[in-house]
């Protein structure tokens, strides 16, 4: 029986009080700020200071995932901020009417998330035809937007999360 507990304990559904939710939501929020636009951002760093090889790589890595972002905006685009939306709305009335804290957190990882899509959607369809400064400037702007988001989102989650673990006495 106590194997059993400790079981339950792990895989936990009151999220704001299990640390790997917390683990979960640094991690997304780190490499949405590292990889922009599908480019690293040491590389597009390692471009800025030196060019050449690593300025190619940047441009072609850029296009490629702006066509790509492009791509699926154009051909599912409308299905996908659709699907998306619904799964977001049904998180949030299960989590924020009905209480479930489970659904709460995927919402404080998803919502955002969403955000971030579109803003990656509109500098693909920026990012067309820059190159070199210019590309590394946009991709610069996109990652601070990108963090000054995840910031924010951070901030809310992590003030609800305390919310609810002082609510619900978790700790």
């Amino acid at each position: 029986m106590d194997f059993y507990v400790r079981i339950s304990e792990v895989i936990d559904f009151r999220s704001f009080s299990n640390l790997w939710f917390w683990i979960a939501l640094a991690v997304m929020w780190s490499t949405a700020s590292h990889w922009v636009m599908g480019v690293p951002w040491d590389l597009v760093q390692r471009a800025r200071r030196q060019g050449g090889r690593a300025g190619e790589d940047v441009h072609q890595l850029a296009c490629i995932y702006a066509g790509r972002l492009r791509h699926i905006g154009e051909a599912a685009g409308l299905w996908v901020v659709a699907l998306a939306s619904f799964l977001l709305t049904a998180l949030g009335i299960l989590g924020f009417r009905y209480g479930l804290e489970f659904a709460q957190a995927l919402f404080c990882l998803g919502f955002p998330m969403m955000l971030v899509a579109g803003m990656s959607h509109r500098t693909a369809l920026r990012i067309e035809d820059l190159a070199g400064p210019d590309l590394y400037h946009a991709l610069s702007w996109h990652r601070r937007q990108v963090q000054g988001l995840g910031v924010v989102a951070i901030f809310f989650t992590a003030l609800w999360g305390m919310y609810q673990n002082l609510r619900i006495g978790a700790l």
